[in-house]
């Protein structure tokens, strides 16, 4: 069953490359979190908007596995599932290589929020995520 309920299609530009000629393991994390961005973006969910409200979500833990490098050129597609566990919100992400759809990297981004600075859950992402949040 395909769980996946956002992707965002990119290419791989020159300069996040390192010297092997592959993507830099930093730069997955850019994807990951450009691809989270703009799931919120596209559900109506401003940063700035909760920032201003006193709401910030932020990065707990993340996790990611490296399975196929991608070279200069590469196009891939980055797609994520959420689920949540108590006041964490757990993005699951993966990144496949276009056209052959070769797993790229498997991650799990663990966030929170903070509201007026302490630990909380945030009414608005609630709403805007419970129609999505999956079963284990």
């Amino acid at each position: 069953m395909d769980k996946y309920i956002f992707e965002l299609k990119m290419k791989v530009r020159d300069y996040e490359c390192d010297l092997q000629g592959i993507v830099n393991n930093a730069n997955y994390q850019h994807y990951i979190e450009h691809t989270r961005h703009e799931f919120l973006l596209n559900h109506g969910i401003s940063f700035a908007k909760l920032h201003e409200q006193g709401t910030d979500a932020v990065v707990a833990r993340l996790n990611m596995q490296f399975k196929t490098p991608l070279k200069s050129g590469d196009e891939f597609v980055s797609k994520l599932w959420l689920k949540k566990e108590g006041v964490k919100y757990i993005f699951m992400q993966d990144i496949f290589r276009l056209p052959d759809m070769k797993i790229v990297i498997k991650a799990q981004v663990d966030t929170v929020c903070l509201v007026h600075g302490r630990l909380s859950e945030s009414e608005e992402l609630d709403a805007a995520f419970s129609p999505f949040w999956a079963a284990d």
